[in-house]
C-alpha cells in the first residue's frame, strides 16, 4: 500500500506495531513510528546548520527505505542498507518513485560500514537493541550516530539480566524508568565510542512510547572521548523515603542504609550516564524545523520544547507518588513547579510522563516549598 509521509508517497508492506504485533516476517513498516522519523527530518535539518560538510547518511535499517527516502529529499547523499532482498527492492523503488538519488544496498550493516565507510550521519534504527551495530558505527561513523533502542524493559531494569548482558550495567526498575532506560542506553554507547578515541555527545534525546531515540555528535581524541567518560557514573536510591544521590566514576560504592531513613532497601544503578541527555539550544532549533507537512508536527513541536527547557538531573519525582507519601491532594503540576522554582530550587516537566517533574530539591525542600507547612 502506499502511504503519505512528510509530503512524500512512498509504497510500504502491510503496517504493523512493532511494539504490539511484533515485526512478523518480511518488511517490516511501523506507522507509530512517524514522530521519530519528523523529529529525525528535523534534526537533519538543524544539523545541517551546526555541521554544514555532513552529506553522506547511511540509514543502516531499511525496510521500506522511508527514513532513507525522507533524508534524500533533505539532499543528503543517501545509503539504504538492509539484510532482506526484498526490503531492498521497496527502498530502491522508493527513492525512484519521489525522484531522489540514493543507494540501496543489500549488506549486513556491519560489514557495510566497515568496507564503504566512514558515513558523516549514521542511523540505527532496528528492531530491539542496536548494541550488535553500535561499534561499527561509531568506529565508522564521521559526525553523528542517530540511534533508536526499543528493547525498554532491558533498559530500564524490568528484565535485570538481560539489561547486564546487553548493555554492561545495572539498570534498576525504579519509579524513573523512562530516565533509567535513557541513561543506560547513553552509557552503553558513550562507552563503545571511547573505546575508539571518539566522544560522543548527546545532543538530543527523548523517550516517547516503547522507545528510546537519542543523536549522538563524534569528537575524535582521546583525551576528548576520557573527558566525555567523566560523565558516566551510578545512582543510588531508597526504595522507602524515595532519596537517591547520583556519583560520577565507573566504580560503584553501594550505600548500605539511606542516610535519611535508616533504611537498608537502597538500590544502586550504574554505570549510567549522568550528563545532559540534550542541548537545550539544539533542541529549539531543531523544533524550528519542524513544518506542517509533519503528520506529527503537533506532537513534536510540544516534545522539542519540553525538552529544551528539561533541566539535566539524571532522575525524576512523580508528583503523585510524592504527594501519597504526604497524604495531601495533588495540586496541577504547573503550578508544582513553580512553586518549586518560587523557592529558589530548578525544577521541570520532564517530557515523557505528564506527572514526572525534575528537581535539584530533595523530596524535604520539594514539601516545604509546594505545602507550606515548614516540613524537614
Amino acid at each position: 500500500m502506499d502511504i503519505e509521509e512528510g509530503g512524500l508517497t512512498v509504497s510500504v508492506p502491510e503496517a504493523r506495531d512493532g511494539a504490539s504485533e511484533g515485526t512478523g516476517g518480511g518488511v517490516f513498516f511501523n506507522p507509530t513510528q512517524e514522530l521519530n522519523r519528523d523529529v529525525t527530518v528535523a534534526t537533519l535539518r538543524a544539523y545541517r546548520d551546526r555541521e554544514p560538510r555532513a552529506a553522506s547518511y547511511l540509514d543502516a535499517m531499511a525496510a521500506s527505505g522511508v527514513r532513507g527516502v525522507r533524508a534524500a529529499a533533505e539532499e543528503y547523499d543517501v545509503t539504504c542498507a538492509d539484510v532482506d532482498a526484498d526490503a531492498v527492492e521497496l527502498a530502491a523503488a522508493n527513492l525512484d518513485a519521489n525522484g531522489l538519488d540514493g543507494e540501496a544496498v543489500h549488506r549486513d550493516v556491519n560489514a557495510l560500514l566497515y568496507d564503504e565507510g566512514p558515513f558523516d550521519v549514521v542511523d540505527l534504527d532496528p528492531y530491539g537493541t542496536p548494541i550488535p551495530f553500535a561499534d561499527a558505527a561509531f568506529a565508522n561513523g564521521r559526525n553523528l550516530v542517530c540511534v533508536t533502542a526499543t528493547d525498554t524493559a532491558p533498559l530500564c531494569g524490568a528484565h535485570l539480566n538481560s539489561g547486564i548482558r546487553k548493555y554492561g550495567a545495572v539498570p534498576r526498575n525504579t519509579d524513573y524508568h523512562p530516565e533509567m532506560g535513557l541513561r543506560t542506553l547513553l552509557s552503553a554507547l558513550v562507552r563503545t565510542a571511547a573505546r575508539y578515541d571518539k566522544a560522543a555527545t548527546p545532543i538530543l534525546s527523548h523517550v516517547s512510547r516503547h522507545y528510546a531515540r537519542t543523536y549522538l555528535e563524534l569528537e575524535s581524541g582521546a583525551r576528548t572521548a576520557d573527558d566525555c567518560l567523566e560523565a558516566v557514573g551510578h545512582v543510588d536510591q531508597c526504595e522507602d523515603c524515595l532519596w537517591r544521590e547520583a556519583t560520577p566514576g565507573h566504580i560503584a560504592d553501594p550505600v548500605e542504609a539511606c542516610p535519611e531513613c535508616g533504611s537498608d532497601r537502597v538500590l544502586t544503578a550504574g554505570p549510567i550516564w549522568l550528563g545532559p541527555v540534550a542541548d537545550a539550544d539544539f533542541a529549539r532549533a531543531v523544533r524550528r524545523e519542524v513544518t506542517d507537512e509533519m503528520g506529527e508536527a503537533k506532537r513534536a513541536r510540544k516534545l522539542l520544547g519540553t525538552v529544551a527547557r528539561e533541566i539535566d538531573t539524571p532522575t525524576h519525582y512523580d508528583q503523585h507518588r510524592l504527594y501519597k507519601e504526604w497524604g495531601e491532594p495533588a495540586i496541577g503540576m504547573d503550578e508544582f513547579v513553580e512553586r518549586l522554582r518560587g523557592a529558589g530550587h530548578e525544577a521541570s516537566r520532564a517530557h515523557y510522563r505528564g506527572t514526572a517533574v525534575k528537581s535539584t530539591a530533595s523530596i524535604p525542600e520539594m514539601r516545604e516549598a509546594v505545602l507550606g507547612d515548614g516540613a524537614d
